[in-house]
């Protein structure tokens, strides 16, 4: 038998879909313990606008959570100070961040196993005075690490991304030596841990088209990128590339590839979301703890319709319960 996973689950912005998909997740019985990390009266109230009958339960660390349809484990955070539907509220934008804080601070204290978060607004958050910048960022101050790695992956696609929010401009110039190697090394060791991978196999893109055509289409492959990745291979890291991105992504090398790493946002967050949007999902290596999130916003509009898709959240789910196992299976192995 297995062993038993806690995750928690932040409920995101109050007026978008992240309180519903929670809800709509206690329709049927779940494998995974999940715990709702939300104000309790803003789950009571998405429920009854939509005519859900979802019995809540106040969960403290060390009880288990329900599994049962109908049923769902909530941590209560105070500060929601509305709970409409569709209407933003900069007065909420600190219990958003709380609802993260103490998710992230279960799982470095053992309370959870992991954490899988629903979407929040960054706008409104900024709005309120506070520097946001998004969930990686929260989450990497927050866990004192240097460098995290942004990875997105459908059932039969990994891709991470050496650059993440950058005007495309600036994207070159970031590409050095030392950020390619710490996310080289981050997302090598994270498949290891994480996934189960003994001995990843990583397709690398090039910058330029072509991969530079020797030089004559960009020296960035030459200079930086084709230099790096054979010291990374000295390190017994398991490296194809720098390859042609408009060629990277068929069959002929992805059949033989545990994840690709591409150098900026849209050249390979296109392929991946054209290939399984709806069904993928949002990952953050290079942290102590297990986070996974949906690939999509707080898509205010459906908000309290019913409407909203609950796929993403449903795969970030269980791909944050296999990391989970997997990362406890390496825990136990090495201290056997």
């Amino acid at each position: 038998m297995s062993t038993p996973v806690i995750l928690a689950l932040t409920a995101g912005e109050p007026a978008g879909i992240g309180p519903e998909l929670c809800l709509q997740l206690a329709t049927e019985a779940r494998d995974a313990g999940l715990v709702v990390i939300a104000s309790r009266e803003l789950l009571q109230a998405r429920a009854s606008a939509l005519g859900l009958e979802v019995q809540l339960h106040d969960w403290q660390p060390g009880m288990v959570p329900e599994t049962r349809a109908g049923h769902l484990s909530v941590r209560h955070v105070d500060g929601c100070q509305s709970t409409l539907a569709g209407q933003l509220d900069a007065a909420n934008s600190q219990y958003v961040l709380d609802t993260l804080t103490v998710a992230a601070r279960g799982c470095l204290n053992g309370d959870f196993d992991g954490m899988v978060t629903a979407p929040v607004h960054k706008g409104v958050i900024n709005e309120a005075g506070i520097a946001f910048s998004g969930h990686t960022e929260f989450l990497q101050e927050l866990c004192g690490v240097e460098r995290v790695v942004m990875m997105l992956a459908t059932e039969e696609l990994r891709v991470a991304l050496v650059t993440t929010h950058l005007p495309l401009k600036d994207v070159s110039a970031a590409i050095t030596p030392q950020r390619l190697t710490q996310v080289t090394r981050i997302l090598n060791a994270d498949l290891q841990t994480f996934f189960g991978i003994e001995q990843p196999r990583i397709l690398v893109a090039g910058l330029n088209p072509h991969a530079g055509e020797g030089g004559h289409l960009g020296r960035e492959e030459i200079e930086v990128i084709e230099p790096t990745l054979e010291q990374l291979r000295a390190e017994g890291i398991q490296l194809t590339g720098p390859l042609p991105a408009d060629t990277l992504f068929t069959p002929h090398w992805l059949d033989n590839a545990d994840a690709v790493l591409a150098m900026y946002h849209d050249q390979g967050l296109p392929v991946l979301k054209f290939q399984g949007f709806g069904r993928a999902v949002n990952i953050t290596l290079g942290l102590p703890i297990v986070r996974t999130s949906v690939d999509h916003g707080t898509a205010l509009d459906l908000a309290g319709t019913g409407k909203a898709d609950a796929g993403s959240l449903h795969t970030a789910i269980r791909v944050g319960e296999h990391m989970a196992r997997c990362r406890k299976a390496a825990q136990a192995g090495e201290s056997s």
